[in-house]
């Protein structure tokens, strides 16, 4: 006799793990799941498979497209067990209310120890001695090296990276200077550093190491210029990103002696093929080992299949790094005022003079009753995404700024105020404070409606030079000639002023990019106060 099955009666949730991962991490996904493991596949073989999972882990090598999250007809969740996501299509899993996490805290004390043993081989010239043994020879006086402590580190980027290097350079007798628009000065001073401009960070430096994200900010934003700032026979470590350091500027500087060494762990292209690098005596190289430990590699194993399971079985998840599910209606319902707070935000990110103190948001009309918590992420992601692109997103955002100790709050304006449907930020820094407000107006077209108390009516799209100045005859005459002189076009113009002859803004919609040089000339015109870039 058969027996009966129940018809209530659920089978496990099928989990395809397309990367090798510690095998800790499937077992904490056994008991609950059926777990399927096949590495190796190409976008064509997972999209004939990928229907009958419900769940996915990769690494860096599957590269999960559109085209697969389109065939996951029964995908719910992607992880990734490491930090980064861009081998996911985020946004086309968002658009099929898919949820992406992470394990974004997994080998983060691996990529610390990592950098501080680069920087103790760079100084000891350890890698070099150490062939030379094995090479059969005995070269003491060749080896001559210095000592760290009373030495001065940089580093630039305060993540949670940079504060642990930081934190263990203090220990080793070091003094620390940071660079990072987003955190403040008690946040630094807590570990014993001190926070720097770049200008100050670079001149003063004895060494130097980068902790900052892959984006269209930090891509080579190590050159020529960036060396010739930097004290005579520093020392560079990169253990963030590849692309950071501008590879060929840097062996142009270790040549003239301007960089003592360098000890890189991530390149420009990976893996590192024909480089003049390798035949630097004085450069140390190795293959992208931040997060190459036993301990990194089981626990972004072991927390990504955790969170896997817990989506699965109806529970919170830690590491999401897109939009949580939204239903339809009100994801509609909020989406003019995600991209307005976004826009506010980038516009602020121009505005802002030093790191960031605090962000007030003030949500008037149909905002104040809406998720205020997910718009204010929108805002802080506008500021945060021309520096770190990819590394920041609409979850982790919130995490990054409470990281660096800026404050956030929030008000909320009856429903109805007659001023309309208006998100107004004030943001301070420990120089200034600028306050800017934008709005959805007639059929739910967004304009900037004021900054800093003048009133605007601008649409935040494309190019924008931002440009504060006294109200007199000529001024708009005058910038119109420098971006003739300089091949720039102008596509349009709005103007705001608080009365005659008093402050002035004028917003300039361009066609090109505004090189620093343009801008330094606006700034040279008699009667301006500040120009700024601003990308919408």
């Amino acid at each position: 006799m058969k027996q009966k099955i129940s018809k209530t009666a659920s089978k496990k949730p099928r989990v395809l793990i397309s990367d090798k991962i510690d095998e800790r991490g499937i077992d904490e996904l056994r008991e609950t799941c059926e777990v399927v493991v096949k590495t190796g596949l190409g976008e064509s073989e997972l999209v004939k498979i990928i229907a009958g999972f419900d769940a996915q882990i990769v690494r860096a090598a599957t590269r999960v497209t559109a085209k697969v999250i389109k065939a996951g007809k029964s995908l719910k969740i992607v992880g990734r067990a490491g930090v980064g996501v861009d081998n996911i299509d985020v946004a086309a899993a968002t658009e099929a209310g898919i949820l992406v996490v992470n394990s974004p805290e997994g080998n983060i004390l691996s990529a610390a120890e990592h950098t501080i043993a680069m920087m103790m081989s760079l100084a000891r010239c350890v890698p070099q001695a150490n062939r030379s043994m094995h090479d059969g020879k005995w070269e003491k006086s060749k080896f001559m090296g210095c000592q760290v402590g009373e030495k001065t580190l940089g580093v630039v980027g305060y993540g949670k990276i940079g504060k642990l290097v930081a934190e263990r350079a203090v220990g080793l007798g070091m003094k620390v200077l940071v660079a990072d628009p987003y955190t403040n000065e008690q946040a630094v001073a807590r570990i014993g550093g001190k926070l720097v401009d770049k200008k100050e960070l670079f001149k003063d430096s004895d060494f130097i190491t980068f902790h900052v994200p892959k984006s269209s900010e930090t891509f080579h934003m190590i050159g020529k210029d960036e060396f010739k700032k930097m004290k005579d026979g520093v020392r560079v470590v990169n253990c963030s990103r590849g692309g950071v350091i501008q590879e060929d500027a840097l062996i142009e500087a270790v040549k003239s002696g301007k960089v003592a060494g360098a000890a890189l762990d991530v390149f420009e292209k990976e893996p590192l093929e024909d480089s003049e690098l390798r035949d630097l005596p004085n450069v140390i190289l190795t293959p992208h080992l931040g997060a190459s430990t036993i301990e990194a590699q089981v626990n972004v194993a072991v927390d990504v299949a955790r969170q896997i399971r817990d989506f699965l079985q109806g529970k919170p998840v830690t590491g999401a790094v897109n939009l949580p599910p939204l239903k339809p209606e009100i994801l509609k319902l909020h989406q003019p005022y995600f991209e307005m707070a976004e826009k506010l935000g980038r516009l602020h990110e121009s505005l802002r003079d030093s790191s960031v103190s605090s962000i007030e948001l003030t949500f008037e009309g149909d905002p104040a009753e809406m998720q205020t918590k997910l718009i204010t992420n929108y805002f802080l992601l506008g500021m945060m995404k021309p520096r770190f692109s990819d590394a920041v997103n609409i979850v982790n955002v919130e995490l990054m700024f409470s990281h660096r100790n800026v404050a956030v709050s929030v008000n909320k304006k009856n429903y109805g105020a007659p001023s309309g449907n208006i998100i107004t930020a004030s943001v301070k820094t420990p120089k200034s404070s600028h306050t800017a407000s934008a709005a959805l107006i007639g059929g739910g077209e967004m304009r900037i409606v004021s900054i800093d108390g003048l009133k605007m009516n601008l649409v935040p799209e494309g190019r924008m030079l931002l440009i504060s100045h006294l109200d007199k005859p000529g001024m708009i005459g005058k910038v119109g000639t420098v971006l003739g002189m300089n091949n720039i076009n102008i596509a349009g113009m709005v103007v705001g002023r608080e009365n005659v002859r008093g402050k002035a803004i004028m917003a300039l919609g361009i066609d090109d990019e505004a090189s620093a040089e343009v801008i330094k000339q606006i700034r040279a015109i008699h009667g301006m106060k500040s120009v700024r870039m601003v990308s919408f």
